[in-house]
């Protein structure tokens, strides 16, 4: 789905985490990160958002492959969590190895561990779970001698390049999802080309899911890089206007003179 706050805000892409048919809800899982995430996070019960489209691009591929393993890195879960559950439902055994930074980045943890035959947790600073990767605890499964069928992986774009580097020794089929480099969700913009198989694609239309082994992922993390200066400088600046209108009136008299 693609979400604007306001008339002068820009388009961010966000994955569903679960819906409500009969209700027409959906929830989804924002972590702050640039300006916009901020000011969502920012909102209280009761606020309004302006517009949100969707669900775009192409579903996921649901079937019993046999045994899956899940791999969600940081809020990576709440986008990975709906197809573990579907994959579930479809009779695969399902293992999951969720992570983060430190512990209080580990997300749905609780929730994954319904959906999952195993559940195996990890953060980089050893602070909860397992120390170490998501990759870490990946590479044991894989030579484990376990049956492997498929693993789909969500999370910072250098984590699933390094599950696809892993995957492709054994030839397991990978999938991973694109969708941070986003920006129209329609495909005219052009923003989020990929290099799938040595051809141009659009996240947003022709994915979000792709086969790991296609994607460059040098030309990924190059794209992904575009707007990072921008969006940094908005962020500082959405930041110091917050904190002067939070500042008292005659502090700001003071500052100002």
């Amino acid at each position: 789905m693609i979400l604007r706050l306001d008339e002068h805000g820009e388009r961010i892409p966000l994955t569903v985490e679960s819906s409500d048919k009969e209700t027409g809800m959906i929830s989804i899982v924002v972590q702050s990160v640039g300006k916009t995430t901020h000011q969502l996070n920012a909102l209280d019960a009761g606020d309004g958002i302006l517009d949100v489209v969707g669900p775009l691009g192409k579903p996921s591929v649901i079937e019993n492959f046999g045994t899956v393993v899940v791999v969600g890195g940081g809020v990576g879960t709440a986008l990975v969590y709906p197809t573990t559950a579907a994959l579930k439902r479809a009779g695969n055994r399902v293992l999951s190895i969720v992570g983060g930074r430190n512990r209080e980045l580990v997300i749905l943890e609780e929730e994954m561990r319904a959906v999952s035959d195993e559940l195996y947790v990890t953060t980089d600073d050893g602070s909860y779970g397992k120390k170490g990767l998501v990759t870490d605890k990946l590479r044991e499964l894989l030579e484990s001698g376990e049956a492997i069928r498929l693993v789909l992986a969500v999370g910072p774009i250098p984590m699933m390049k390094a599950v696809a580097d892993l995957t492709r020794k054994k030839k397991i089929h990978t999938v991973v999802s694109l969708n941070p480099i986003m920006i129209d969700g329609t495909g005219m913009c052009g923003g989020c080309r990929v290099l799938i198989g040595g051809k141009s694609q659009f996240a947003c239309v022709d994915g979000p899911e792709f086969d790991a082994q296609e994607v460059d992922f040098d030309v990924l993390i190059q794209r992904n890089r575009t707007y990072r200066e921008a969006e940094k400088r908005s962020l500082e600046e959405y930041q110091q206007r917050v904190a002067n209108e939070e500042r008292p009136a005659c502090m700001v008299e003071e500052g100002a003179r």
